[in-house]
């Protein structure tokens, strides 16, 4: 009898891809944090691959082109055909004296000062820049990256770039792209559901990559955004299922949340969640991290590594198992919607 397949590798299908339910998101090789040493990224990759992942998320944002060029390192070299990419537009880089940087999060980037261009040019732009860093013949996914209010200060600025991406030709830059078979799929990656939700409405996305806003400690997501992807056709890559940090961690010191340190509610809610799932025998990470594979729309989610044990722990946290009655229980307590979809105990993906 052959072994079953590591619950990791099980490909899901999008509107037009397969994608492996665990994928690789790349945003702490951009230097988040520390400085990685090059060997070390390129490294964290190809362990990714060793282990069966074979879908690669990255942005021009990610260490200003770092983790562009480190996937392509890593990934130079592979069968075309066998793995998908996904890179970002939105983003320009450009040339700047040291200093003047504004990396932000990102420590000893290249010094290149970022410039927000959603239009037609800005998009073929960025396309090429991503193409030349990677250094790859093909992406296959482009997503309008972080076209919120909150990346932009305002709700002005917002209104400024979409209106840039629907009348200035950036979303057309995109479809003529998928049109002519340059990319495979279009799309937006985004912190924001509601946002994402607007696109839908506008535009003709295949895929969004939404990130933080669907985990065990958020789920308004499903008030309307995720049934209306699934009646659309359209998939969702769940990014930062461990909401940067504390559902990996647990509520101890230091613990991180959206990528600073979590507020009290979230520490008292992530107790409260780990608490359950320690009297089930489960971590809370390994909760965290199969809680997105309930829903239908969901098509991968995409943990971040930044060495090769955090993406083998990742791969085996996917492979145990989660009892059916973890998830019961957090409903009942009120840690979980209750109209939460929730997989059938992990046994069959």
């Amino acid at each position: 009898m052959e072994p079953s397949p590591s619950r990791a590798l099980t490909t899901r299908a999008g509107r037009r891809l397969p994608f492996t339910r665990l994928g690789f998101g790349s945003a702490p090789l951009g230097n988040m944090h520390r400085v990685l040493d090059e060997a070390e990224a390129v490294a964290t990759v190809r362990a990714a691959w060793s282990l069966g992942l074979r879908y690669f998320d990255t942005a021009p944002l990610y260490g200003h082109g770092l983790a562009e060029c480190r996937v392509g390192d890593a990934l130079r070299g592979r069968p075309r055909g066998d793995y998908l990419l996904s890179t970002k537009v939105g983003r320009l880089l450009e040339p700047c004296p040291a200093g003047e940087e504004d990396s932000g999060i990102f420590q000893g980037v290249p010094h290149a000062r970022i410039v927000y261009d959603y239009s037609y040019d800005g998009v073929m732009r960025s396309y090429g820049a991503s193409l030349r860093r990677l250094g790859l013949e093909r992406i296959d996914i482009l997503l309008v990256h972080d076209i919120d209010a909150a990346t932009h200060g305002s709700e002005e600025r917002s209104q400024a770039h979409l209106r840039a991406l629907v009348e200035d030709g950036g979303w057309r830059a995109l479809d003529d792209l998928r049109r002519t078979g340059a990319v495979d799929a279009i799309g937006a990656g985004l912190n924001e559901w509601e946002l994402c939700e607007r696109l839908l409405d506008w535009l003709d996305p295949d895929l969004f990559l939404l990130a933080g806003r669907y985990t065990l400690l958020e789920q308004t997501a499903l008030e309307s955004f995720l049934p209306a992807c699934s009646a659309h056709g359209v998939g969702v890559v769940v990014g930062g299922p461990f909401n940067s940090g504390v559902l990996a961690t647990g509520p101890i010191a230091g613990a991180m949340y959206n990528y600073a340190p979590a507020p009290r509610w979230v520490l008292e809610r992530a107790g409260a969640l780990q608490a359950v799932c320690l009297r089930h025998g489960v971590s809370l990470a390994q909760a965290a991290l199969h809680f997105p594979f309930g829903h239908p729309a969901v098509v991968s989610v995409i943990p971040g590594g930044q060495a090769p044990g955090e993406v083998e722990r990742n791969v085996a946290t996917l492979d145990r198992q989660v009892p059916a009655d973890l998830w019961a229980e957090l409903k009942a307590k009120g840690l979980l919607r209750p109209d939460a979809p929730t997989p059938e105990a992990t046994a069959a993906c």
